[in-house]
């Protein structure tokens, strides 16, 4: 039989075997639970009070070193619970660490990380950390964080609305771009020359999507502003566009060339095995559906801020289907991709001696 495939479970998969058996129901209280394609949970916690949450695994990547690796694990937390709406505000923190990961390397992670989530505004409230055996890199441990807030302030990715228009901050492949010129620098230098791979690497920096997101939450949220927003991950940004369709219940339709994909992420991903920049990993590009009447002004308050921002499709009524307009005008499935393409460019790189 073969091995199961790397990185989030399929939405067949999360249907099937984690669904179903989600513990004791608190009708009232749980208002958005766990869902293929949706970054937070949210709950009711006071009348008119609700809580996001989010979780993701805390990573230590050597080829990244220790403190990109930290700061890179708060700015996946944040974004998550960012696509909110609501402030970034608390964590939990548990480590699960390799026997052979020293005092001095423990230290280095945790004030990297402290100093990442200081910068968010995000204070440690509890956690666990031990050694032990079986554990190992990247995988140390996992992390939780909670934003709290009024009830009618809240968004997610299962809250579009027919109509919207899909936006898009930053472009496609952001993490695979940045994390492949970093690890593989050398092939980075090779296809991209010096100041390409310079380029490439800095890409790293634009991970996380909290900026962006307090900023469209600064728009309105709901009527007249922004209706849901989805932090790209495993899949990229068509699969970020297609999941968040897919959990509002709509259909849409993407225009493939509306999609910014800088020079070097796109040369970078026909190196490494022809990988698709468009479903490859996109951690710092944000999807959000905007009120169409109010996302040319969304637009120029991200461009103030640096961050570029691309009118890509809309969100449309769930019988017009879900379709990618191609650059010769034809029209493909928008779905989720089965894998990932970066994780198998990934290993077959390392598995090949790239450096």
């Amino acid at each position: 039989m073969a091995a199961p495939p790397l990185g989030k479970l399929s939405r067949q998969a999360f249907d099937a075997l984690i669904a179903p058996h989600l513990g004791a129901a608190r009708p009232g209280q749980v208002l958005v639970g766990p869902r293929h394609g949706v970054d937070v949970a949210i709950l009711r916690t006071a009348p008119g009070q609700v809580m996001a949450v989010t979780a993701d695994p805390l990573s230590l990547i050597p080829e990244l070193g220790v403190e990109a690796s930290a700061w890179l694990s708060a700015q996946l937390l944040a974004s998550d619970v960012a696509t909110s709406g609501l402030e970034p505000a608390f964590a939990v923190v548990d480590y699960n660490l390799p026997p052979q990961m020293d005092d001095e390397t423990l230290a280095r992670y945790q004030q990297a990380l402290h100093r990442a989530l200081a910068d968010l505004g995000v204070a440690v409230a509890g956690g666990h950390t031990g050694r032990y055996p079986g554990c190992d890199y990247t995988i140390i441990g996992a992390g939780v964080m909670m934003a709290t807030g009024p009830e009618d302030r809240w968004v997610c990715s299962a809250t579009a609305r027919p109509g919207d228009a899909c936006v898009v901050t930053k472009g496609a492949a952001v993490a695979a771009t940045g994390i492949l010129a970093r690890v593989f620098p050398e092939t980075a230098r090779r296809v991209l020359g010096d100041e390409g791979a310079r380029e490439a690497a800095a890409v790293f920096g634009q991970f996380g999507v909290v900026k962006e997101a307090r900023l469209a939450a600064a728009l309105g949220v709901r009527g007249g502003g922004v209706s849901a927003m989805h932090d790209a991950t495993e899949g990229g940004v068509l699969g970020a566009i297609a999941e968040m369709a897919e959990a509002s219940g709509l259909g849409a339709v993407v225009e493939r060339e509306a999609i910014p994909v800088s020079p070097v992420t796109r040369e970078l991903c026909r190196a490494f095995f022809g990988m698709d920049p468009y479903t490859a990993l996109g951690e710092g590009a944000l999807v959000l559906a905007v009120d169409p009447a109010r996302a040319a002004e969304l637009q120029t308050r991200l461009g103030a801020a640096g961050i570029r921002a691309a009118i890509v499709g809309r969100f449309e009524a769930p019988e017009h289907g879900r379709w990618v307009v191609e650059p010769d005008g034809r029209k493909t499935l928008l779905a989720p991709p089965a894998a990932d393409p970066y994780w198998a460019a990934y290993a077959r790189a390392r598995e090949s001696g790239w450096r």
